[in-house]
């Protein structure tokens, strides 16, 4: 892969989970999810919080589409959750 990147296919078994520093937690008077990271907090909109509440270890990419799919039927899950995945990943923020 270049850049030694390697991206979030539905075959490739990758199964996302939080990285041991990362913390989601839900923060009611805002009403949204939240990732505490070390010296910085991320808020979730969207269905964001949907997709990395799947994120659990357990999931392969393919699953969490899977998921997905069935809960919002018509949105475009398998061509905006791979790359979302892959992003997060990048970051440091799933494993």
């Amino acid at each position: 892969m270049p850049g030694g990147v390697v991206k979030a296919s539905h075959a490739d078994g990758w199964q996302p989970a939080l990285a041991p520093v990362i913390v989601r937690r839900h923060d009611q008077v805002r009403g949204t999810d939240l990732l505490v990271l070390p010296e910085r907090v991320v808020v979730l909109t969207g269905r964001a919080a949907v997709v990395v509440e799947l994120c659990d270890g357990t999931r392969t990419v393919r699953a969490i589409v899977e998921e997905l799919t069935g809960r919002f039927p018509g949105a475009p899950v398998a061509t905006d959750v791979p790359p979302f995945l892959d992003r997060l990943r990048q970051e440091g923020w799933l494993q």
